[in-house]
Order: structure tokens, then sequence, then C-alpha cells
């Protein structure tokens, strides 16, 4: 049996798609404990929530999303985002007409 050692293996680089990068950043910042902390500011928020940055300003200044103010500055935190896409949701109502069956 024979060992290549690594230092003989010729560089590589590693394609990631825009996706898998950032949920390898989520994952990497779940486990840094201060990760609670950050903050995002409407153009951040707007690339995780597939909005447009003038929404997400617009949202906060109506008042119809959560945000802190970190001086004059809206931010919002990863709880504000995940509020955001889960009272997001539209169910259908009980008396819309159902899908055919295929």
């Amino acid at each position: 049996m024979t060992r290549t050692p690594l230092a003989s293996v010729p560089d590589q680089t590693i394609a990631l798609s825009a996706d898998l990068l950032e949920r390898l950043v989520r994952v990497m910042e779940s486990l840094n404990p201060d990760a609670g902390l950050r903050t995002y500011s409407p153009k951040e928020s707007a690339v995780f929530l597939g909005k447009t940055e003038n929404w997400v300003t617009e949202q906060i200044q109506l008042g119809t999303i959560p945000f802190t103010r970190i001086g004059k500055t809206p931010r919002l935190t990863a709880e504000h985002i995940k509020w955001v896409q889960m009272n997001g949701e539209v169910l259908p109502h009980q008396y819309s007409p159902r899908p055919l069956a295929a």
C-alpha cells in the first residue's frame, strides 16, 4: 500500500455557488456565540429576503417589519429577518378553488 503525501496534490480551486456560500456563512455564524449580536443594514437584509433595499427601507418607515435602531440607523437582526420570512406566509382560503388532480 502506498501513501500519497498531501503536499504533492496540486492546488485545486473549489467553485461555490452563491447560495451554498451563503448557507456556509450562516452555519459558521451559528457556531459563533456572538453571532446574535450581528445586525444587518437594509441593503444586507434585502439580500436575505430576496427584496430590494428600497422595499426594506419602506417597510421600516411604515413600521410593518421589526427592526432596531443603532443611533439613527435602522438595523435588522437575524431574528427580525426570520420574523419577516415567517410572517409573510399566506395560506389559501378554505373556500378557494382546489387545484385539479393530474
